[in-house]
């Protein structure tokens, strides 16, 4: 079982990597600019982009080459601490190193306790039921909570980094994309959308309570289906065997539902926040107003053709059509 939650776990982060590597081309920032031309040979063709170098990261961190904030968000996950070596913040590298290694550190010694005392304690209770051995329950309590706070320092690492990349830069696409990652909604905040914030969280929650409870369901009709067909027999339930393989069955497919509308809304909301931090800037008149006018038909044009699309017509005199928004 443990394997197969471990199986699901690797699935999910390649779908989102491979996520990640299709919008860094899909969302450029010279595409939502005035000054943008594709066909301008000083610029570089999306498909061409790189996604990741390790040769800008490594420039980066020498503070030789400018530096992207997803490079250097992908480099931070794997290696924390260097998006605060090219923000210039060496002294929060102790904070962070020293956080994490203390909380890790503890928390795996006091889950080594309570192993070593269930362990213990199953090998005494076969032998004596009234053992007075017990698991030390205090000391995973313990463990988990330093766990999750070097988990919270991870995460407050990644954070930091993004709130002060080029902070003179706002709004800053890359900033946004990222706190919608690390929070969903921040990226919202960030923009100033701020209506948008609960109807995500509430898409996302309203996932997950699905996704909870039917995987709850599905978990107690494939339990219920296992000792129904157990050859040992003994079962007594009310639920018969093709009963339960039914609703085993469909709570499993809604189940996977959940996950895919959870998945959906969280990228969703990063998707927003990236697009509507480009799109900030972006020049709309509020002068509305249309224009008709006469005009000479070319042969040239396309669309300008005589009777026949082969033979196409001279000089025609037309009207030309323009909205100005």
């Amino acid at each position: 079982m443990a394997r197969k939650y471990i199986l699901h776990i690797l699935i999910a982060l390649a779908a989102f990597c491979a996520f990640g590597t299709a919008a860094d081309a899909q969302f450029r920032e010279e595409a939502f600019t005035q000054s943008y031309n594709p066909a301008d040979s000083t610029a570089t063709a999306d498909t061409s982009d790189k996604m990741f170098s390790f040769k800008e990261l490594f420039g980066g961190l020498a503070h030789k080459t400018d530096l992207r904030i997803g490079t250097m968000f992908a480099g931070s996950m794997v290696l924390p601490g260097i998006s605060q070596i090219y923000n210039r913040d060496w002294w929060k590298l102790p904070i962070v190193y020293g956080g994490i290694g203390v909380c890790a550190g503890l928390g795996g010694h006091y889950l080594h306790q309570y192993n070593v005392s269930k362990k213990a304690y199953e090998a005494a209770f076969a032998l004596d039921p009234n053992t007075p051995l017990t698991i030390n329950t205090a000391a995973k309590q313990r463990g988990t909570w330093l766990m999750v706070g070097a988990g919270l320092i991870y995460w407050g690492s990644l954070m930091d980094g993004a709130v002060c990349y080029k902070k003179d830069i706002h709004p800053h696409p890359g900033r946004a994309t990222v706190y919608s990652i690390l929070l969903p909604g921040l990226g919202q905040a960030y923009n100033g959308e701020y209506w948008k914030i609960p109807i995500y969280w509430g898409c996302i929650a309203g996932s997950v309570h699905f996704l909870c409870t039917n995987s709850t369901n599905y978990q107690r009709f494939r339990r219920i289906y296992r000792e129904a067909t157990n050859p040992a027999g003994g079962y007594t339930g009310p639920v018969s065997a093709e009963t339960a393989l039914w609703y085993r069955d469909v709570y499993r497919r809604y189940r996977d539902y959940s996950i895919l509308a959870t998945v959906g809304f969280y990228l969703l909301q990063v998707i927003d926040a990236n697009v509507f931090a480009y799109m900030h800037d972006f020049e709309v008149s509020d002068d509305i107003s249309m224009r008709l006018e006469p005009a000479v038909i070319a042969p040239d044009n396309a669309y300008a053709f005589g009777p026949m699309p082969s033979s196409p017509m001279e000089n025609a005199i037309g009207l030309r059509f323009g909205l100005r928004f």
